[in-house]
């Protein structure tokens, strides 16, 4: 990702998803903060978290890196030090909106199938713990990132652009380091949300069939059933979100499949008839494009989000109106 490329369809994208994408997510940080969404404060707090990972890895990725790079060749971040530095910010804030969505929903599997964990993990306190930890896990994980790269020239003695070192490609160490980094994001993450998700669904399938049997045997009148409607809202939200992200990001775990066992090199030209660059970039386009679909999750799942951010942009008209009168 730190090594934009160019063209007509990435000069239009990416800054028409920079311009949707950022206040997308500040409006979902702004409309979650006040926790008046009808959710727990644990899961506001890892909605908002997911939120706020998103709008850096917006900043970072596409602003930063692709925009930049498209209009912007020539400043400090063109330079070694600070497109070495570019590159750590953007995987950083990448593997924390990936772990995030892991950890958000390894919560909801556990509110959902194990009642007795319920009460000690999924807390305020808890949540807050899993999502510093988590941020701070992936900004040491990328550290090493920054040492990756060398000067593709120099200029009066000032190192300009990155390129791999070509020790990166034959040492054993940086070898192990790329493939745990391929490995924890984004192989394990699919593997773990899919596992969550069936487990949980499985789990609430189960207890839907048992309840509907207790039902049946009691006085058999129809009326809502306030557990179920619980749990449907919480399996609807957990799987919009989880589905959609292996969705947006299968494009690119698929290029990197191909890219791994058939030891080939990524696509490293802008021609946009190539079948390896519209796989490539389609899998980047992709998976940014995850970085502002919550926000489109929520809107479409949570009512009384809906009616917040309807309210938020009603807010400047009502105060125009007001002040007219």
């Amino acid at each position: 990702m730190h090594a934009p490329v160019t063209g007509p369809i990435v000069a239009i994208y990416y800054p028409v998803f920079a311009a949707i994408a950022v206040p997308a997510n500040f409006v979902a940080i702004l409309i979650l903060s006040r926790g008046r969404c009808g959710l727990s404060r644990c899961i506001t707090q890892y909605l908002v978290s997911m939120a706020v990972t998103d709008l850096l890895v917006v900043i970072t990725a596409v602003i930063l890196n692709r925009i930049r790079g498209v209009y912007f060749p020539i400043t400090f971040l063109t330079t070694t030090p600070g497109c070495s530095a570019s590159a750590v910010l953007t995987y950083a804030a990448r593997d924390s909106s990936v772990w995030l969505t892991v950890a958000f929903t390894f919560d909801r599997c556990v509110a959902i199938c194990y009642q007795k964990l319920k009460a000690k993990y999924c807390t305020e306190k808890t949540a807050a713990v899993v999502i510093g930890t988590v941020c701070c896990l992936s900004c040491v994980k990328n550290v090493p990132c920054y040492f990756i790269y060398e000067p593709l020239y120099k200029i009066d003695n000032q190192p300009w652009f990155c390129r791999m070192k070509a020790s990166f490609y034959t040492s054993p160490g940086w070898a192990a380091f790329d493939w745990l980094d391929r490995i924890l994001t984004p192989c394990v993450p699919f593997v773990l949300i899919l596992l969550l998700n069936g487990l949980t669904v499985r789990h609430i399938l189960a207890a839907n069939r048992a309840r509907r049997r207790l039902r049946a045997h009691g006085n058999g009148e129809k009326h809502i059933d306030p557990e179920m409607d619980s749990r449907r809202k919480s399996i609807i939200l957990l799987l919009s979100i989880s589905s959609t992200f292996i969705l947006l990001w299968l494009t690119y775990v698929i290029n990197l499949l191909y890219v791994r066992f058939s030891k080939g090199k990524y696509f490293a030209g802008s021609d946009f008839t190539d079948p390896r660059f519209i796989l490539q970039e389609g899998g980047y386009m992709l998976q940014l494009f995850s970085c502002c679909s919550n926000t489109c999750i929520y809107a479409a799942t949570q009512g009384k989000f809906r009616e917040e951010l309807k309210n938020s942009v009603m807010y400047p008209f009502n105060f125009i109106q007001k002040c007219i009168k």
